[in-house]
């Protein structure tokens, strides 16, 4: 029975999509809710999966081209699966499994390693946008197959020079934008261009928080199944400053300013396509343990490319963390549309003056980048300074002052 495989309803914020790579061909057998196609958006990558065991008769949408939401990419033809492609399953299933065995008695597998890899999409996606061949990664997954591990450690390999290139040859590799890349540029060229973007610094004394860490770190995992991070602190901090400069947790929409009564607060998180920004949802209703969690499971979903759209979309303001690459100052740029972000950065140990004497202090630079048409420099720097005494002072966290 003849079936239309669609792509998936895309919500208001995401108007197309491309077909990024066929997981299946014409002709090969699917097992139901097997990836057969991964979908790349502005945001994310969707995977389309086949509706029942079968095979692909008819692929209306090739690699690379644009498809609109719900829009027809292929006819399936459900328990249809032809000699040829059974023969050709069962033929890979036994050399998958002679790998294995091979591999487990010491011997090298003796088929290609594209054969035997790890088909999960985030292996295919790390494999697709580093440009790897899948023959050159050494696998170390049951049968040879390749986890994700394996693509970071071939990538951080020292690169060997190719035998046919000659010395002193200047050698270019052009590679096309990921969808992600260019909305990520479009919207912070937006940013720079639509704004009128202003940055304002200060610097934190991180030691009473590094020291509430060590007292009850374990303590807190113990109770809680989380590891007390410094993020936790700065979520809930600005927070606080959030409620008391409500122009900070406002956006510009036309010619009207939209006051937020919700904080929803983005973290930055590194993953392998980019820089993605997850929302934490009404932090103010959050302890520290909640949002721990919560950043963890952002992490992981990024890490392994199961991030959804929904996980994305909306957020009042965003926190972002260079430090965690050794970055020492930054200005961040706004993610539109609103009106503020917070940089931290690394925590570098500094002579300080306290009281008339010279102290070595752990000290954290802050950034706060925010659009001056909506809000002024004195609150700007009100918001920052009522983070850096939260921060200084946790005490006045947890007493509400």
């Amino acid at each position: 029975m003849a079936t239309e495989i669609k792509a998936p309803v895309f919500p208001e914020s995401v108007a197309d999509g491309t077909i990024a790579t066929w997981h299946k061909q014409p002709g090969e057998a699917v097992s139901r809710d097997e990836v057969i196609c991964d979908i790349e958006t502005d945001k994310v990558v969707l995977e389309v999966v086949a509706p029942a065991d079968g095979t692909i008769s008819v692929i209306i949408k090739n690699e690379g081209d644009t498809v609109l939401s719900s829009e027809v990419i292929a006819q399936f033809e459900e328990g249809a699966v032809s000699g040829a492609a059974q023969t050709q399953a069962v033929q890979s299933e036994e050399k998958v499994e002679q790998a294995a065995a091979q591999t487990e008695a010491g011997a090298a597998p003796v088929v290609e390693r594209a054969q035997v890899q790890d088909q999960a999409p985030a292996v295919r996606k790390a494999l697709s946008e580093t440009g790897i061949p899948a023959s050159d990664v050494s696998g170390t997954g049951r049968g040879g197959r390749i986890t994700k591990e394996d693509v970071a450690n071939h990538q951080t390999k020292p690169a060997v020079a190719p035998l046919s290139v000659a010395v002193g040859e200047r050698v270019e590799k052009r590679v096309p934008m990921t969808r992600l890349r260019k909305r990520v540029a479009e919207r912070l060229l937006a940013a720079t261009q639509n704004t009128a973007m202003l940055t304002t610094f200060n610097e934190v004394n991180m030691k009473p928080i590094m020291d509430m860490r060590a007292q009850f770190k374990d303590a807190f995992e113990k109770r809680h199944g989380a590891r007390l991070g410094f993020m936790s602190f700065f979520v809930k901090a600005a927070t606080e400053a959030l409620k008391r400069y409500p122009a900070v947790n406002a956006s510009i929409d036309g010619e009207d300013i939209v006051y937020h009564g919700y904080y929803d607060i983005g973290v930055a998180v590194s993953s392998e396509r980019g820089l993605v920004v997850p929302i934490l949802r009404d932090t103010d209703r959050m302890n520290y343990a909640e949002v721990e969690n919560g950043i963890r499971a952002y992490a992981g979903k990024a890490r392994d490319g199961k991030l959804g759209i929904e996980d994305m979309t909306g957020g009042t303001f965003t926190i972002t963390n260079g430090g965690t690459f050794g970055s020492l100052l930054s200005t961040p740029i706004l993610n539109t549309p609103q009106t503020a972000i917070l940089g931290m950065h690394k925590i570098q140990e500094r002579p300080m003056a306290v009281n008339g004497q010279v102290e070595i202090l752990p000290m954290m630079y802050l950034a706060l980048s925010y659009d001056h048409r909506l809000i002024d420099g004195k609150e700007a720097v009100g918001f920052l300074v009522a983070i850096k005494e939260l921060l200084e002072e946790p005490a006045r966290l947890i007493l509400d002052l």
